[in-house]
């Protein structure tokens, strides 16, 4: 929903458009929500889905620490008043010289998925603590994530125990089970492969500490996703199903859930057409698309929640697109979007839940377009 403090500053400020606003308001809710809902999980919020200075500034007041995916990331929290100890690499694809650069910033916790990231670590950040990535089937997540980053739960023993060979401190495991995950037993199989990893290596006489539950944490668009307590209890539940009395450290890396509900993007009809004079179907073009910041709408994965100045006039379906010369700037075709028959050249539309993943997917000067403006308020 959109805020009754993005709404004045709409109205007040009047930016241009295109433009994302953030409602600080709704990143504090959202932090202490997760922190009720895991009361003894680290959460380490997923600097990459918004890394605006105002929102990293705020989530470390209230003492979060923070997943990053590049040095600049690091750097970023850094700035913003977190301390090396509550920051990690939690990218398993890095360069060596980048490890190397996190080391002399004091970051000391790394992500791993394969013996050759172990090795790089080990020359590049003796003695750090590293997390071994296993694969989930990222059934249920509109945004799956598995294939690319991840190992096999045997593998994971092998990478774990390399790591200790090595002198690094290896502290345990870490899993992803989709992003926008819906299902909230989704945690349940991950963290019965996490066991299965920590009592193969208790045989080698390695003792694994933590658990990284990932993000997946869904905001919502068009549908209502369950709440972070319902997340909250469904992961308790299965932490003490695989791990009894014993649970380990856990962390936790909201991104989407945590910024995705604070913002709303300002944009603008700039033709509504048809492709034949018998054609049923409108074209509704916006001035931003996949280009300038819904680059989630690959796939039609994400839906978000349009309003508009006629909403309660009739509807049809139309194709949603973006405003540039290239094809593929088409966000909702195979399943087209009802909007109303009213909407008209010039009209302000607002689309909701895009505080995550847009300004960091907007690109820099693509047919000239400038990147998406962001507001935080």
């Amino acid at each position: 929903m959109t805020t009754a403090r993005i709404q004045e500053f709409l109205a007040t400020r009047r930016p241009p458009s295109p433009c994302l606003v953030v409602d600080l308001d709704v990143v504090r809710e959202n932090y202490c929500a997760f922190r009720k809902a895991l009361p003894d999980s680290r959460i380490f919020y997923a600097v990459k889905a918004n890394p605006a200075p105002e929102i990293l500034r705020l989530l470390a007041s209230l003492g979060s620490c923070f997943d990053t995916a590049s040095v600049p990331e690091i750097e970023m929290a850094l700035a913003a008043g977190a301390t090396p100890d509550g920051i990690s690499f939690g990218n398993t694809i890095k360069k060596e010289r980048d490890i190397a650069r996190a080391y002399r910033l004091g970051i000391r916790l790394f992500a791993v998925d394969c013996v050759e990231e172990v090795e790089k670590i080990a020359r590049s950040a003796p003695g750090s603590r590293v997390f071994c990535r296993v694969l989930t089937s990222g059934e249920g997540a509109e945004w799956p994530l598995s294939r690319k980053f991840g190992c096999t739960p045997e593998m994971a023993v092998d990478v774990l125990a390399r790591a200790a060979r090595l002198g690094l401190d290896a502290y345990g495991v870490s899993f992803h089970v989709g992003s926008q995950m819906v299902d909230t037993g989704a945690w349940d199989d991950a963290l019965a492969d996490a066991r299965t990893v920590f009592d193969r290596l208790g045989e080698k006489g390695i003792t694994l500490r933590m658990v990284n539950l990932g993000g997946g944490f869904p905001t919502r668009y068009l549908k209502d996703v369950p709440s972070a307590e319902t997340y909250g209890r469904a992961i308790f539940d299965a932490l003490r199903d695989h791990f009894g009395n014993r649970i380990p450290e856990t962390i936790i890396e909201p991104g989407r859930g945590m910024v995705g509900n604070a913002g709303v993007i300002k944009s603008e009809v700039v033709l509504v057409s048809k492709k034949s004079d018998d054609d049923e179907v409108r074209w509704v073009y916006l001035d931003i698309g996949k280009f300038g910041g819904l680059a989630e709408t690959m796939d039609e994965a994400i839906r978000y929640r349009i309003v508009t100045p006629r909403d309660g006039d009739i509807t049809e379906p139309c194709v949603l697109a973006g405003p540039t010369c290239d094809s593929a700037d088409v966000l909702y075709e195979k399943a087209p979007y009802p909007l109303p028959v009213s909407l008209t050249i010039g009209d302000e539309v607002l689309i909701e839940g895009t505080g995550a993943y847009t300004t960091t997917y907007s690109s820099v000067a693509f047919n000239g377009f400038e990147p998406l403006r962001s507001y935080v308020i």
